[in-house]
């Protein structure tokens, strides 16, 4: 017993990253080992989907300690096939202030151009520059989700990505999406809410998609502000009024974004010269600040400068109200469309008592009763449903073309980074579950289940595709386990099946498989 209380304590210790100031957040889980199908479901709500190697990972470890190692994640490589795809991008090795402004200035001299027709092929350049760099951010975004061992991580990045959410289509924001995921959402997806809410507001990427970049004093801009408040933090009906949009929007001008040279000095006045900040790209300006008076919900702002965003921001991540909406919105991404509302009562006190902690949080959801009793229920949206699909079939096989994946989302209508509105994708059933959406689904069961090898070559590749061209899931330790778990009509279709292609795209479309 001591050698294992001793082997637990070194484990603890590992799992804590040096300097690290948070204690390890452990689940309160049974230690006995749970039976096949208990696993599965638990892969199926927590990671992107069960397959073979999850499944022993998790085996190996326990439940309870797998969860621990979820919460508290540590760098963990990918497997090299995915790695050497991530860092062979541009996005990858090239520093964001560097690469917009760069950018920026492809863009000024396209439109100096004095021929008309290479100004149109300069300006398509500049326009399929943006869009392959996105494009790199989808699949990057995508290799992650299927392969990295840290499956929470990667879920609660999409979450954040959808809370926080901005649209490719406006301005640059196909440059900068890339870099608002891995340096704004990523680290601090598990972390504490406030630096979480920090790090987006300091993003150009969101500067820009709500227009804060344009807020100025004497021309103020409330859309920041106003969705700061909706959307981000308080909620519809948390307490604040038109006027408190008002007085953070006056709070936020001067917060924008600069392209200019790094090195470039703005002219500011003497008197506020010492309160301008560059970082990157973001840009404080106190030319373009308000500096009268403010109250916000009720109590006067007393900092001054770019330091009246960060006091807006402890009274927002801090109010009761937030504590409720992000409880409540993590409870129906991982629970329920209509969860509990004492589940969220427990999830919002947690909230509350660690300061806005998210692994936290999310400790009292998988230890309540209510989730455990939830599994296999959530209906699966369609970022979800190609994941699970490809993990399930593939296992840790690397897909070399993730192009096909990202056109299956498109098709069934939730592309990546491309909700148009700031409140992000919807997180219910009845949003995906239409006739139509049906119908999109089972071709996509057929393009995985049947001819999944595209998945598998480069885009350029111009060998003959492998044989067979499709996985055999029927041999699938995972597949065999959850047939017990199939309706008798599933059961029956499956044993129609006239070969193992449409075997697999039965399975992949059946309303298991659509759940989580």
């Amino acid at each position: 017993m001591a050698l294992g209380a001793c082997a637990l304590a070194l484990l603890a210790a590992c799992a804590t990253s040096p300097g690290s100031e948070r204690a390890l957040v452990s689940v309160s889980l049974p230690s006995a080992p749970v039976n096949e199908a208990t696993r599965l479901r638990w892969l199926d709500r927590v990671s992107w989907g069960a397959n073979a190697s999850s499944d022993a990972q998790l085996a190996q470890r326990g439940l309870a300690l797998w969860m621990r190692d979820q919460l508290n994640p540590r760098p963990a490589p990918l497997p090299p096939a995915a790695q050497a795809q991530i860092d062979a991008m541009t996005i990858s090795r090239t520093p964001l202030d560097q690469l917009v402004i760069g950018l920026d200035a492809q863009r000024k001299a396209a439109d100096a151009l004095s021929d008309e027709e290479q100004k149109k092929a300069a300006r398509q350049a500049y326009q399929q520059e943006l869009t392959r760099l996105a494009r790199e951010a989808q699949q990057r975004f995508v290799l992650r989700a299927l392969y990295s061992p840290n499956q929470l991580q990667e879920q609660m990045t999409w979450f954040w990505m959808n809370h926080f959410n901005v649209n490719l289509r406006k301005d640059n924001i196909r440059a900068l999406v890339g870099d608002y995921e891995e340096n704004a959402i990523r680290p601090h997806a598990l972390g504490k809410f406030r630096d979480l809410l920090g790090a987006t507001l300091h993003h150009p990427a969101m500067l820009r998609y709500l227009d804060n970049a344009q807020n100025a004093a004497n021309r103020i801009n409330e859309n920041y502000a106003r969705e700061l408040m909706e959307l981000h933090t308080l909620g519809v009906g948390g307490g604040y009024s038109q006027a408190d949009v008002q007085e953070l929007a006056r709070v936020l001008t001067g917060v924008g974004v600069s392209v200019q040279p790094l090195d470039a000095v703005p002219n500011v006045r003497p008197a506020v010269r010492a309160d301008y900040v560059r970082k990157g790209l973001f840009e404080f300006n106190p030319n373009r600040h308000d500096y009268g008076a403010k109250t916000l919900l009720g109590q006067p702002i007393q900092a001054r400068g770019l330091a009246e965003a960060d006091e807006a921001l402890d009274r927002l991540a801090r109010a009761p109200a937030t504590a409720r909406f992000i409880s409540r919105k993590l409870a129906v991404y991982f629970v329920a469309d209509e969860p509990p509302p004492a589940l969220v009562d427990r999830m919002a006190a947690a909230f509350t008592r660690s300061d806005g902690d998210i692994a936290v949080t999310l400790k009292a959801m998988f230890e309540s009763p209510e989730f455990a009793a939830s599994l296999g229920r959530k209906f699966r949206d369609p970022v979800h449903y190609v994941m699970a699909g490809v993990r399930l079939a593939y296992d840790d096989r690397v897909v070399l073309n993730v192009n096909p994946m990202l056109n299956w989302i498109n098709r069934m209508g939730e592309p990546l980074y491309g909700h148009e509105t700031p409140d992000g994708y919807p997180l219910n059933e009845a949003a995906w579950a239409s006739a139509g959406q049906m119908n999109t689904r089972f071709e996509i069961a057929r393009a995985i289940g049947a001819n999944g090898a595209v998945l598998f070559r480069a885009p350029d590749d111009r060998a003959p595709p492998e044989k067979p061209a499709y996985p055999q899931l029927a041999e699938s330790n995972v597949v065999r386990a959850k047939q017990g778990s199939l309706s008798e009509d599933t059961r029956e279709a499956l044993a129609q099946a006239k070969n193992p292609q449409e075997w697999n795209t039965f399975l992949l479309a059946s309303p298991e498989l659509m759940r989580r």
